[in-house]
Formats: structure tokens, C-alpha cells, sequence
């Protein structure tokens, strides 16, 4: 029998930033620590917090480091204003205003550290009578805290990202950063601690190894080739368009950079799931997720580990870990198979037959001169004709010009279930549309993985496909002890099966957005043929719905390829 390990040992690796004295005492005071991956934001501008953590998804370099080079740095170094001209000296006369002040606040900051300044007795003790003895959670979301993660993998991120209501997270991109440089002479990616004991973990790390040694290899060779087909695209285009192409590769063990705005109930939550996680690794970062908070916000989290009522907290715990688990020996021997999918695909499960009359009535409910039952609006609806009911969504809807204007609550009266399997990688996108209610499977490589069209026609996808073969061949390996831990090795072109039960109003935002020619076109296509089930279901709704069905050859390529030649045109003429 293995000896359990200890929490610490499920730590993902991670390699500090190093700080200059100077460079320490402008930093320090704004985060609960400079040299672990795990850390909360002592930032209360809300300008500020919110730039550094959306810088998240295109930066390589730990937030921290950024709010030192980008936030402080710049403000506090002297600049000459003599010989600037005037509209530019008083910029910077503002800029060494502020400086000063800045100089004074990080001063005063060591001399009374945020944490004990905030550990206000008479706060505290109100959320600890009123929050952890009575229960009132509807206190814990009247406050909000930053927290981010330096090195978690993709893996612990979808855990988190699983929470769908009072976190927003942002996490680094896989289409706009290169994942290819190492630390420390190895990749970036999670390797858990048990995979020894299983006797796995050394073709495990050749395997994913792999996986990276391949995706750095592909990266020049398929810019190449792009470089050729599109002349006219700049090399950012090119080397980002290259990143996408290949992000395939990258396994859900892959780690990187994410940060978290949430309330105090939602963090009390997150921590609570976390902590009897089958993965160590989400124990591990649950564990250090209350460390962080708890230097800030202790009475948020007594529930967590109550010592007065200790067995209570931990049989909570384990009851939201252990669900799965629990079915899992329930499972009828008619689903027990793999079923296996050969492309990605999209169905409609079902869908409210009567939803159009519903959402109409909806409308009507609220309409300042009706005052009847929905019983009643809804039977009036019934026997409307088609001419009627156009005019009514058309009314509703009339001054809507734009996919960002939100569609109206009315919407939500009726609900549509998709089935759908595509790659990991584009599924990430559409997990972060959290209104709706989303369940996936595990991550596997029973569904097949998409190989993309650029490294086909750039004949680069032998080496591809023999990457994924490898990461299969260790992942069954890996399943047949451990199917939760085996997901660390599944490349994302693979394909995930997940539900979507969402309603119309959802269907609006998430379709319109993800259809744009900026978007990417694996999960474009997912969205387009959603649509149409809906247009076929719905055809009064459709109509109305601003869903783009075009092709474009280039994600983030521009709405109009005509104005993006005229503007080019426009360019040469002023040079």
C-alpha cells in the first residue's frame, strides 16, 4: 500500500521572479507574497486591479512583475520637463504628482501593511457571528477579492472555470503566447506525484515532452508556410496565427497563468470544492487558495475548516468532491463502453415546442397596459397569427443594432439542449459562457482528435499526428489505474463531449459573439451549425438573431476584406 503523500508534494513547479532591494520595497506592500504561485492583490483601484489581471491572457510574465515594470516603475523615476513641449510637460508634471504621492503610499504602506490596516475588529467580528453562526450568505458576496495563480495547470484551471457564479477568471491564451520556452531546462507542464508510484511517470514525461518538442518545432515551419500563402500579413499576424495552429499539441497537464475576481462566498466555495478533490493538484491550490485569502479575509472562510464544527465541514466537502464518484459504481453496463466520435458534431436534444408563443408572452407580460395572468397572456398568444407575432418580437426588438445589446429577458422563457463534441482547445472558449448550465465528461482520447487544414496542406501533420499517438498510448496506460489523473495527458486537438442547457436569451449573446470573423473557426463552426438547429426550431427567433455564417481564412482577420484592402491602400498612399 503507497503511503499517502503530503499536500505539498502535488504542488505544479514553479520558479520565483527575483527582485532587486530597491524593486522589493516598491512591490511587496501590494501582494500577500512575491515568491509563491499562489497570491491575492492588495490593489483597491479598480482601474488598476482590473488592467493588471486583464493583462493575464497575453502576458507571459507574472502579474506581479508587471505591476512593478508597468505600474510603479514608470512613476517613480524622475523625468526632466524643461525641454518638452508644453501639452507633453504637463503630462509629465501629472506623472511626477503622482510619483511623489505613489513614493509616500508605498511608505506608508511598510510602516501599516494593508492586511493589518483592513483587519477592522468590528467587521470581522460582524461576518463572523453573522456569516460563519448564522448562515447569512448573502452578506459574503457584498465583498470581493483578487487572487491569482502564477503555474496551474489546464487541468485545475477548468476546475476552477467549472464555478460558474461569482468568479471571473482570465486566464492565459494559448492562441497569442508561445508555450514553447522552458524553466529550468524542462517544459511547463504538471506532472503528478503519484504517476511514480504507478511506475508511469518517466514515458509520461517523454510523452509530453514530446507533445512540447513538437509544437516548438512546428512553430517556425508553419510560419513559414503562412508567410508564403499570406505575403501581405504582417509577421505578428503570422507568428500568432502560428501559435493556433499548433495549440493542439498542448496538453491539458500544460501549466499557466490565471486570475480570479470573486466574492467572499464564491472563494469560500471554491476552497470548499477543492480541498477533498480526487487530483492533488486542485487540493493543493485549494489548500493554498485559503492560506492567501485567509491573511485578508479570515472571516470568509471559518466555515471552511471550523474547529467547533469540524466533522460538519468536512462531510460538506466531501459531499461536493465526491458526487461522481459516488455514481460512478451505478453506471448502467449500457454506458460503461467508450463510445467513440470520429468529428466534432452538434445536437439538439431537445427544445420547448411551444417556446416562440412563450417568449412572446414573456413580451406581453411585462407590457405596461397588461395586467393579466401568464396563464392568460400565454392562451392569448396561442391563437395569435404569424403576421402578429412577427410584429411583436419586431417592436421588442426594434433599436437592437448591435450583438453587444443585451436581447431581453423575455428570451429566457424558453430553453433548447445541445449535445455537442469538439476539441478541447476551441471548448475552452465556450466554457467561459457561464449563463446557461454546462456539464462535460472527463477528458479523453476516445473521441478522436482534429488535425488542422494549414498543417495538412503544409504537409507538417506526420509529425503531428505521431506527437498525439504517443500522448494516446500513455494516457491508456495512465486510465487503467487512474481515469481522473490520466486527463493530465490529453493533448487539447482532442475532443471533449460536454451539454449545453441553455436559453434563448444565452443563445443569443454566445452565437452572435462566437460567430464573429475575429473568432476561431473551430468553435465559429460548433456555433453556426447550433444555429441553425435553433433557426429550424424557433424560426420567428432566428430571424432576429445577429449570427454571422461566413467563412473567413483568418481568425481576427477584419468583418470586411474589401475595407481591410482599403485601408491597406489608404496606408500606402500617406507613406
Amino acid at each position: 500500500m503507497n503511503t499517502p503523500l503530503p499536500i505539498e508534494s502535488f504542488a505544479p513547479e514553479y520558479t520565483p521572479d527575483t527582485y532587486t532591494e530597491e524593486e522589493l520595497w516598491r512591490v511587496a506592500p501590494f501582494f500577500t507574497n512575491l515568491n509563491k504561485s499562489v497570491y491575492a492583490a492588495l490593489i483597491f483601484s479598480p482601474e488598476v486591479i482590473g488592467a493588471l489581471c486583464s493583462r493575464t491572457s497575453r502576458a507571459p510574465q507574472d502579474l506581479r512583475k508587471i505591476f512593478l515594470d508597468e505600474y510603479l516603475t514608470p512613476f517613480l523615476t524622475d523625468t526632466a520637463t524643461n525641454d518638452l513641449p508644453a501639452e507633453a510637460s504637463a503630462k509629465a508634471g501629472a506623472s511626477q504628482k503622482y510619483g511623489k504621492t505613489l513614493k509616500e503610499f508605498i511608505a506608508f504602506l511598510h510602516a501599516h501593511p494593508i492586511e493589518s490596516i483592513f483587519s477592522n475588529p468590528k467587521a470581522r467580528s460582524f461576518y463572523a457571528k453573522w456569516l460563519a453562526q448564522y448562515g447569512d450568505d448573502s452578506i459574503a458576496q457584498m465583498a470581493g477579492m483578487h487572487v491569482a495563480f502564477s503555474s496551474l495547470s489546464q487541468l485545475a484551471i477548468k476546475h476552477i472555470e467549472d464555478q460558474r457564479i461569482g468568479l471571473a477568471p482570465i486566464e492565459k491564451s494559448t492562441r497569442y503566447v508561445n508555450y514553447s520556452q522552458k524553466v529550468n531546462g524542462a517544459y511547463r507542464y504538471y506532472t503528478d506525484p503519484t504517476l511514480e508510484q504507478m511506475y508511469l511517470k518517466e514515458e509520461y514525461q517523454v510523452a509530453m515532452d514530446n507533445l512540447f518538442d513538437t509544437y516548438t518545432a512546428l512553430i517556425p515551419k508553419i510560419s513559414k508556410y503562412l508567410t508564403e500563402k499570406f505575403p501581405t500579413e504582417t509577421p505578428n499576424v503570422i507568428e500568432k496565427k502560428a501559435f493556433d495552429t499548433v495549440r493542439g499539441l498542448l496538453p491539458v497537464s500544460c501549466l499557466s497563468q490565471v486570475a480570479l475576481f470573486g466574492n467572499g462566498q464564491a472563494f469560500e466555495y471554491l476552497v470548499t470544492r477543492s480541498l477533498k478533490h480526487p487530483l492533488g493538484e486542485v487540493r493543493w491550490a485549494g489548500e493554498a487558495t485559503y492560506e492567501e485569502l485567509f491573511k485578508i479575509a479570515p472571516s470568509f472562510l471559518r466555515r471552511v475548516k471550523d474547529t467547533e464544527n469540524q466533522e460538519t465541514a468536512l462531510a460538506y466537502q466531501e459531499y461536493v468532491a465526491g458526487k461522481n464518484s459516488r455514481v460512478a459504481t451505478l453506471v448502467p453496463e449500457e454506458l460503461s463502453g467508450s463510445i467513440e466520435s470520429s468529428q466534432s458534431s452538434v445536437t439538439l436534444v431537445e427544445y420547448d415546442t411551444e417556446g416562440e408563443n412563450k417568449i412572446i408572452a414573456g413580451i406581453l407580460y411585462s407590457a405596461d397596459t397588461n395586467t393579466s395572468s401568464w396563464e392568460d397572456t400565454f392562451n392569448a398568444v396561442a391563437i395569435l397569427n404569424t403576421k402578429q407575432k412577427q410584429e411583436i418580437l419586431e417592436a421588442y426588438l426594434t433599436g437592437r443594432s448591435a450583438r453587444w445589446q443585451k436581447s431581453g429577458r423575455a428570451f429566457e422563457n424558453a430553453y433548447l439542449r445541445f449535445d455537442i463534441t469538439m476539441n478541447i482547445g476551441a471548448w475552452r472558449d465556450l466554457h467561459r459562457h457561464r449563463m446557461l448550465s454546462q456539464q462535460r465528461q472527463l477528458f479523453t482520447t476516445h473521441h478522436g482528435y482534429d488535425t488542422p487544414i494549414e498543417l495538412i496542406d503544409a504537409n507538417l501533420d506526420a509529425e503531428y499526428r505521431k506527437a498525439m499517438e504517443g500522448a494516446a498510448s500513455i494516457y491508456e496506460k495512465i486510465a487503467k489505474h487512474d481515469v481522473m489523473l490520466a486527463q493530465y495527458a490529453v493533448p487539447m486537438a482532442y475532443r471533449v463531449r460536454f451539454m449545453q442547457f441553455t436559453n434563448v436569451r444565452s443563445c443569443f449573446w454566445e452565437m452572435e459573439l462566437r460567430t464573429i470573423p475575429e473568432g476561431h473557426p473551430d468553435y465559429r463552426h460548433i456555433e453556426q451549425e447550433k444555429f441553425r438547429l435553433l433557426e429550424k426550431a424557433y424560426p420567428l427567433i432566428a430571424q432576429h438573431m445577429r449570427v454571422n455564417m461566413g467563412e473567413y481564412d483568418f481568425a481576427r482577420r477584419g468583418q470586411d476584406e474589401k475595407i481591410q484592402e482599403k485601408l491597406k491602400a489608404l496606408e500606402k498612399m500617406n507613406a
